[in-house]
């Protein structure tokens, strides 16, 4: 039989709803106690209890230590801000309902930029709702800020003394694994390659690649784990997040099939890639230690710097460059075949090499950021490289300020729906009028199809804990001793079993805590249970209807918009990536300006994708299209945009001579580019309209022949000159990686319009 603990362990990962349910159990009933018995005041102990409730389980904070409390003790200034606020409109409902609305719109819009604010929301809400729908005069502020104050107060306690959270997230654990394991499957090709014994060799490198494919899904499960994307506003968390990009994206690009043998690949490229794995390898020991300093991963990073270099100056040195003009055409075909065959494992590692690169960079970062002083943090000074912690938050909101946003259409139905339910609780006379709010809150969700599968759930839930708690109070009566000795195993069931069991149980554990919690306030036996269901009956009764108003079609068909925008984005910026790349090598100034607003725009489409998916992940029922199909999209999206970047970083350090007449060169690029773009277009027509995508372009080996006959001459001229015509072909070789990728996708997206057509 399996171990209780071992049972939770498995649907409460780390055990943190444990932990947030074993601190509720002990500070809550103690600050509802001290106010109401020692006090003396209802009001106080009411926000006291409410009040310990959001700080302790409606948030749970995975920060180290310091940055844990600070941002506990921002969070209950910010919840006692949004009381004097709601104490303030309470008395009028036109007033109330309409800044509800406004401050709903806010609190839940602005946790796009953190995924401590999004995790914060409830409790934000929370704070504004508990008073803005207990009307009251302004004298009760005090109390209100007293009882919400000391529930802060104690909220510090416990997190920083009862069962402290682990101060490493699995985010940041489970990129360690991966860069150890990615090193180590680099190590294992290259001694694959150079092993007398080929047969131990293949084992071990099979053994290599399975263990990274393992860890780099690993990687990947963990960063869809969560509602929103799992980062902060603070550097090291911004750094973190682009380092799983380019983790997961490293993960596709070493096992990308090349067209060449193994005994093909040079010294050089065998070098770039032990260069690599020694980055990856440094960069897991300062992940792992991040106040150490970088010294060594810098060095790695330089060390890879220089193979790479010699790798494409090498990359220069082939038969073709020394031949003759004149050749008869079997020659030069036979000279291509070579050329190709020489440059296919060069621009493999190139590839990797790049990779790993912005890999060491990031991890460089995030290590600076927490090798920071505490002035510094203060201050928000954030190490060179990334964007200021104003910067990125205007770059996430603006992201989202897009009417075809997920997260804004939530915002803007959740503040209505809110708001709604605030006035409905004023002119209705509920008799906890802040239940209405927090039963539209709790049951909202992204279509009106699953908000109707939640109010259901919502009210069977709050009937049986209705029932139960009914029973409790007619064996013991009004006996307050005895509901003392129940309310810290209500209050526990309540933040344990959403996570352990279901949201039903939750909503009834839910219930039974506020029949016990109003009866020690005023004794009114069962009827306090069924006023709670008279609440929460109204308030999904208004979520279903603002559901069904503002949202019919679900997440489904906004995830396939979402795909739609991030490919043509994409698409987009990977043609201006190219254009400016080939604009690079003109002779006639002035130098061409880098796409950074191509680049920007596919982030924010990338950003808006990844929250939609979210939604789509936590909306219930079956997934018509399955979940690895859906992923394949999702990954396609940031290949095609990492293609851009490295086309971008090709050039951009680039030092080729600009000489002579690289316009047939260029042109040949260029077609190519338009054709992966309207390609990628029409995907994304297909997946906003329900069409069906065209097949997957051809590879089009003349089209190859004609654009290395065009760089010959270049090839044979000083090392500058080829070295340009060797980042044209690798350019060409980004573009072909670009139509590969095409028969990738394909399939999912036929499945995803043939089901938006049904």
């Amino acid at each position: 039989m399996e171990h209780p603990l071992q049972w939770l362990g498995r649907r409460d990962p780390d055990l943190a709803a444990l932990r947030r349910a074993g601190r509720a159990a002990i500070v809550m009933p103690a600050a509802f106690a001290f106010c109401e018995e020692v006090i003396g005041d209802p009001t106080t102990a009411l926000f006291a209890a409410f009040g310990s409730f959001a700080l302790l389980v409606l948030v749970d904070f995975h920060d180290p230590m310091l940055n844990r409390l600070r941002n506990q003790a921002t969070l209950v200034v910010a919840c006692c801000a949004l009381i004097c606020l709601g104490t303030l409109v309470c008395r009028d409902a036109w007033l109330a309902a309409a800044t509800m609305a406004v401050v709903g719109f806010v609190v839940l819009f602005v946790g796009v930029v953190s995924s401590v604010l999004a995790g914060a929301t409830t409790a934000l809400l929370l704070a504004f709702v508990l008073p803005a729908t207990l009307s009251a005069p302004l004298s009760a502020l005090p109390d209100r800020l007293a009882g919400w104050a000391l529930a802060g107060g104690a909220s510090l306690i416990a997190v920083g003394l009862l069962w402290p959270a682990p101060t490493r997230g699995p985010l940041l654990s489970a990129a360690t694994a991966a860069c150890r394991a990615l090193a180590a499957r680099m190590r294992a090709r290259v001694a694959w390659l150079v092993s007398d014994d080929d047969e131990q060799a293949s084992r071990d490198y099979d053994r290599a690649v399975a263990q990274a494919s393992d860890a780099v899904a690993a990687l990947h499960r963990g960063f869809l784990a969560t509602p929103y994307r799992p980062t902060s506003l603070s550097t090291g968390a911004r750094a973190t997040v682009r380092l799983v990009d380019d983790l997961c994206w490293l993960g596709i690009v070493v096992v990308r099939p090349v067209q060449h043998a193994e005994s093909s690949v040079s010294d050089a490229a065998r070098a770039v890639l032990l260069a690599a794995a020694a980055v990856l390898e440094r960069g897991a020991d300062l992940l792992e230690r991040t106040g150490m300093d970088s010294d060594a991963l810098q060095g790695a990073r330089d060390e890879l710097s220089e193979a790479m270099r010699t790798m494409e100056a090498r990359a220069t040195d082939l038969p073709v460059t020394r031949a003759p003009a004149a050749h008869s055409s079997a020659a030069v075909e036979q000279q291509i075949t070579e050329l190709i065959t020489s440059l296919d494992p060069s621009f493999h590692a190139q590839e990797i090499g790049f990779a790993v690169s912005r890999i060491g960079g990031n991890i460089d970062l995030a290590a600076s950021a927490e090798r920071r002083g505490w002035l510094e943090r203060l201050l928000g000074r954030g190490p060179d490289g990334l964007a200021g912690t104003l910067s990125a938050a205007r770059e996430r909101a603006s992201a989202h300020m897009n009417r075809r946003s997920v997260w804004l259409h939530n915002s803007v139905r959740g503040a209505i729906g809110l708001g709604i339910a605030v006035y409905v609780a004023d002119r209705t006379g509920a008799q906890h009028a802040f239940w209405v709010a927090l039963g539209t809150l709790s049951v909202l969700r992204s279509n009106a199809l699953s908000t109707g599968q939640n109010a259901l759930r919502a009210v069977l839930g709050t009937v049986a804990g209705f029932i139960v708690g009914a029973a409790i109070l007619a064996l013991i009566g009004t006996n307050t001793t005895l509901l003392w000795f129940l309310l810290p195993l209500a209050i526990f069931l309540t933040a344990v079993t959403p996570a352990a069991i279901s949201f039903v149980v939750g909503q009834a554990a839910f219930t039974l805590m506020v029949v016990f919690l109003f009866n020690i306030l005023a004794p009114t036996g069962w009827r306090v249970g069924l006023y709670r269901l008279e609440d929460v009956a109204l308030g999904c009764g208004v979520s279903v209807l603002v559901g069904a108003l503002f949202w019919p079609r679900g997440a489904g068909a906004a995830l396939r918009r979402a795909l739609s925008e991030a490919y043509a984005d994409s698409a987009d910026y990977l043609a201006r990536a190219v254009d400016f790349g080939t604009r690079c090598c003109e002779v006639s100034p002035p130098s061409p300006a880098a796409p950074t607003g191509d680049a920007a725009r596919a982030a924010a489409a990338v950003q808006r994708l990844d929250d939609t998916f979210r939604g789509y992940l936590a909306e219930h029922g079956a997934k018509p299209v399955p979940l690895a199909e859906v992923t394949r999209l999702l990954t396609g999206v940031t290949n095609l945009r990492l293609a851009a970047d490295a086309i971008l970083d090709l050039w951009q350090h680039g030092d080729g001579a600009a000489t002579g007449d690289r316009s047939a060169a260029r042109h040949e690029v260029l077609v190519s580019s338009e054709l992966v773009k309207h390609w990628y277009e029409d995907l994304a027509v297909s997946l906003a309209t329900g069409a069906a995508p065209r097949e997957p372009l051809p590879d089009d080996r003349v089209a190859d022949q004609r654009l290395l006959a065009a760089v010959r001459r270049d090839l044979r001229g000083n090392d500058g000159e080829a070295r340009t015509a060797i980042r044209m072909i690798w350019t060409g070789d980004h573009l072909d990686a670009a139509r590969r990728l095409q028969r990738v996708i394909v399939e999912p997206a036929r499945l995803a319009t043939a089901h938006a057509a049904s």
